[in-house]
């Protein structure tokens, strides 16, 4: 389940500093990788914690807390991604590499006061290099028919979506974005 919160004019993605490119070019990854004063960093459990204690901030009324999995974060850490800052834990992505070279994003969201600032593309820039580190060839979300953020988002992102009936179960249609790497995202 995806939520970027990105409007339907997202703004551009501020690159990374060339020593930032030739750590994730050469295949190390920096410990972070700062933009604008916010780190994205693999989270830790105690950023777990910390996103479900403030969740209404990233999903508002929805109660996605289910699809929130500790697990998640413990086996696949270099794939599961916080955005930090002063003001804490501005957005997240929690994803991981299928055994077929698929980056899966599960989850991604900002933080109520950061959308629209680009960070949702720079939390997906950064899964993506974390993704491609572990052999991953394409990526891959899926998000309900409904959520017209996501979609749009996503296509900004140049991923193909296409609708697909019964996806989450019988008529539970489910749209689902596919793309291949690398994430070159333009500025918008």
């Amino acid at each position: 389940m995806v939520r970027t919160g990105a409007g339907p004019s997202p703004r551009p993605v501020p690159q990374l500093a060339r020593s930032e490119r030739s750590f994730i070019r050469d295949g190390r990854a920096p410990a972070m990788i700062g933009v604008m004063g916010t780190h994205i960093a693999p989270a830790t459990v105690a950023d777990f914690h910390q996103v479900l204690a403030d969740h209404s901030r990233y999903w508002g009324e929805r109660d996605l807390r289910s699809l929130h999995l500790l697990a998640l974060v413990q086996e696949f850490g270099s794939t599961c991604l916080v955005a930090r800052a002063e003001d804490g834990i501005r957005g997240y992505v929690f994803g991981f590499v299928t055994p077929d070279g698929t980056g899966y994003v599960h989850l991604i969201a900002t933080r109520d006061d950061a959308r629209s600032t680009g960070l949702g593309r720079r939390l997906y820039t950064a899964f993506a290099e974390a993704a491609e580190r572990h052999g991953a060839r394409r990526l891959k979300a899926i998000t309900s028919v409904g959520n017209t953020g996501s979609v749009t988002f996503h296509r900004s992102l140049g991923f193909d979506a296409k609708i697909v009936d019964d996806y989450n179960g019988p008529g539970q249609a489910m749209a689902v974005f596919h793309r291949d790497l690398p994430l070159d995202v333009p500025r918008a």
